[in-house]
């Protein structure tokens, strides 16, 4: 059976086009269209996935229902007024059936009555009764902790006050828990990089080019909460299917959102001397 990507590529074919002309038309990037056709498209939100389809299938004059699972075009305006009007004369029939059913309750005795209702009271109390002692046992931990925590900030207290007192004259009483805190890891903030350092971490699943020095490092998909760095000597150029949902930082410092979500950004230039720019 001819797979999705292969209709849509034999389609593009039979009309003469190839995929930077179709690129040019859709505005969908040229490796997203390949991925397309060779049905490598992975790692994406499924929302995207069909909007990219739905768009290249109306470019080739392909029916989106035949390569989009579950897609329904729009309702027009005709039938959402004819599924009103059938659902405003449902309570009707709803009404008519639950006064029948009502109906037939009326021989039932009222002492009968009064024991279902007690009946349900009870369980309604014991349930009730049940949540309270549930919720009573869950705060017991949290008590507990309370005394450890104060604990801990008394000794971190002392233990301040006795460095402020020993400052400048015993430089071999440091504690071990204070040569494992970040303070010691200050000085690599002040180093300055001998090159370009980028870091780039993902909020959602992004395709991602980057090239260091000119040559191609990074050309993939880096998903939902990885992060990447690289180092360059002279520039690094970037490209990015998603622009809103990336965070960079350039040298240890990081840099305002360059698209928002859902933009495609190519020809990010990153250089040694000029900084960070996006060619257009």
């Amino acid at each position: 059976m001819e797979s999705i990507g292969a209709r849509l590529k034999k389609l593009r074919l039979e009309k003469g086009l190839s995929l930077e002309e179709a690129h040019k038309k859709t505005k969908i990037h040229l490796n997203i269209l390949k991925a397309i056709e060779d049905d490598s498209l992975i790692g994406l939100s499924p929302i995207y996935v069909k909007g990219f389809l739905k768009i290249y299938c109306k470019f080739l004059g392909a029916d989106p229902k035949d390569c989009i699972a579950g897609y329904e075009e729009p309702k027009s305006t005709a039938e959402i007024i004819k599924e009103l009007s059938s659902a405003r004369e449902k309570p009707v029939s709803f009404l008519k059936s639950t006064s029948v059913k009502l109906s037939s309750f009326r021989g039932i005795n009222k002492k009968n009555i009064f024991i279902i209702l007690f009946i349900l009271l009870f369980l309604i109390s014991l349930f009730n009764l049940g949540k309270l002692i549930s919720s009573k046992r869950s705060l017991k931990p949290r008590k507990a902790k309370l005394p450890i925590i104060a604990e801990k900030a008394v000794k971190a207290k002392f233990q301040a006050a006795k460095l402020e007192k020993t400052q400048g004259i015993k430089t071999t009483t440091i504690p071990k828990d204070k040569e494992q805190s970040p303070p010691a890891a200050a000085p690599k903030s002040k180093e300055t990089p001998a090159g370009i350092r980028l870091d780039i971490r993902a909020k959602e699943n992004c395709w991602v080019h980057l090239k260091v020095d000119g040559e191609v490092i990074f050309h993939a998909i880096l998903k939902k909460g990885k992060t990447e760095s690289w180092q360059a000597k002279d520039k690094i150029e970037l490209s990015l299917g998603n622009a809103g949902v990336i965070d960079l930082e350039l040298n240890g410092k990081p840099i305002p959102p360059l698209g928002r979500r859902g933009q495609a950004l190519k020809n990010i230039l990153i250089t040694k001397d000029e900084g960070l720019k996006v060619l257009r």
